[in-house]
């Protein structure tokens, strides 16, 4: 390697902007399980979904084609922001004395602050073309919800957002952004719905949870004919929006004429994960050589270790079970996480795509705690001069030991993550931590077990 030869940015045209979605189902060998039917554990019929989402939503949902044209006025609105920079974190190299290279992604320059508005913009256009009045949805740490707000307010549809008590109360800014874009907001679990109101008459100070946020949001569109839920991340339709990330960084590798020896990303549903990850896995799987050695690495808190320890069956993405039941990897989804900093992973499921990799062994999932994350963030705001969002420094904690990995054993590897969001709104978080006030969440393990073996013993295993 001759780095001095290599850019800090490597960056691509308006034009370069991938035209295609990639969807990963149609390559895999051992295809994914259907979601089922709450009632019937019979496969979930498209009648049954069209009355929450749009037709060409489940089309995508569902589909075997192996790329999906991307609409011209979608690419329109995708220039705004895109291509994003591939960035060299020669900064961070030096501070860690490491001889690996390493990469991100910086996603957090979209006017969103995170890759949420990838597949935002694309739900609400085809919401648009159905005729939808108005979207509705869950938020945990706020990025979703700020993006979708954004979205809606593009192709002008109303938006309803409920989001996580514990993240309505921590980050009051992220809900000003949605309310800015024209979204209404409310703190989940709330008195609108009847989950809201049985969630609150057990539990009256609950910090709240995506699964409960997601059962509002369902019961909403569910009651309302003009009204669509909208999703950011888990499903498949999603996961799809969002490889135009990783179609881009593979166009940047090649500028410079490298390739990674690993790859790294957060994961709470597993959306820029996805979307980063996909396009690599595809060349793995298509046994390319470049990408036979190609390590993947998916990041989660330990206070919601969903991949590390969670059981791989069918369950509820949400509290209230009005969702299908989805083949992943779950805590249970009764299952309320401690309410961490990084509020966009504090989710008791994983997307069924991710799911199905983790367990074929093509990813390999690690969990941190909130301090070891931090201590990441610090040293990159320090180095590289980004505040990264708490998600995105799970990314990071990762990469940093991987380049350390790489200086005790005197390899020059490549290594790129996913810098999903900035995390200028973070503040209250980072000044705990920079006072010695930042606690490491602990699982109550008790009701952990109870609830994994909950799962163990269901009758309609994956």
């Amino acid at each position: 390697m001759k780095s001095k030869q290599l850019p800090n940015r490597i960056l691509l045209s308006e034009r370069e902007i991938p035209k295609k979605w990639y969807n990963i189902a149609a390559d895999l060998e051992e295809k994914p399980r259907p979601p089922l039917d709450a009632e019937t554990r019979q496969p979930i019929s498209p009648d049954k979904l069209s009355a929450i989402f749009p037709q060409r939503l489940i089309e995508q949902e569902v589909s075997s084609k192996k790329f999906i044209k991307i609409p011209e006025e979608l690419l329109k609105a995708y220039a705004k922001w895109r291509p994003t920079p591939l960035v060299r974190a020669r900064g961070l190299e030096e501070l860690l004395e490491t001889p690996a290279h390493i990469y991100f992604k910086n996603e957090s320059v979209s006017p969103a602050g995170s890759h949420k508005l990838n597949t935002a913009l694309a739900q609400a256009y085809y919401n648009k073309l159905e005729g939808v009045k108005r979207l509705v949805t869950e938020t945990g740490a706020g990025q979703w919800g700020s993006a979708l707000a954004m979205a809606c307010n593009h192709f002008e549809l109303g938006c309803k957002v409920y989001m996580v008590r514990s993240s309505y109360d921590q980050k009051p800014y992220r809900r000003t952004m949605m309310r800015m874009w024209g979204a209404e907001v409310s703190a989940s679990p709330s008195e609108e719905t009847r989950a809201g109101r049985e969630i609150l008459n057990q539990h009256p100070d609950s910090s709240g949870s995506l699964g409960i946020a997601i059962s509002e949001a369902v019961e909403v569109a569910a009651s309302d004919a003009e009204t669509k839920y909208s999703l950011g991340s888990v499903l498949n339709h999603v996961l799809l929006h969002q490889t135009i990330i990783g179609e881009e960084a593979l166009k940047q590798m090649d500028k410079v004429e490298e390739y990674p020896d690993t790859i790294i990303g957060c994961v709470g549903g597993g959306s820029n994960f996805s979307g980063f990850a996909f396009p690599f896995i595809r060349e793995k799987l298509e046994d390319k050589t470049r990408a036979k050695k190609l390590r993947v690495i998916a990041v989660e808190p330990s206070a919601c270790p969903t991949l590390t320890r969670g059981v791989f069956a069918y369950d509820y993405g949400d509290t209230a079970g009005l969702t299908p039941l989805l083949p992943m990897y779950s805590l249970g989804h009764d299952y309320i996480p401690p309410a961490i900093h990084a509020g966009g992973l504090r989710y008791h499921g994983m997307a069924p795509l991710v799911s199905l990799l983790v367990s074929a062994g093509i990813i390999q999932p690690v969990a941190y705690t909130q301090n070891e994350v931090f201590d990441a963030a610090l040293k990159f705001a320090r180095s590289e001069g980004i505040i990264p969002a708490p998600e995105s420094s799970h990314a990071i904690r990762a990469t940093i030991d991987e380049a350390l990995r790489a200086k005790s054993e005197g390899k020059k590897e490549v290594i790129v993550f996913n810098l999903s969001g900035h995390g200028h709104f973070d503040m209250s978080a980072y000044d705990d931590y920079l006072q010695g006030r930042l606690a490491d969440s602990t699982i109550d393990e008790e009701d952990l077990q109870k609830y994994l073996n909950q799962l163990r013993h269901q009758s309609f295993p994956v």
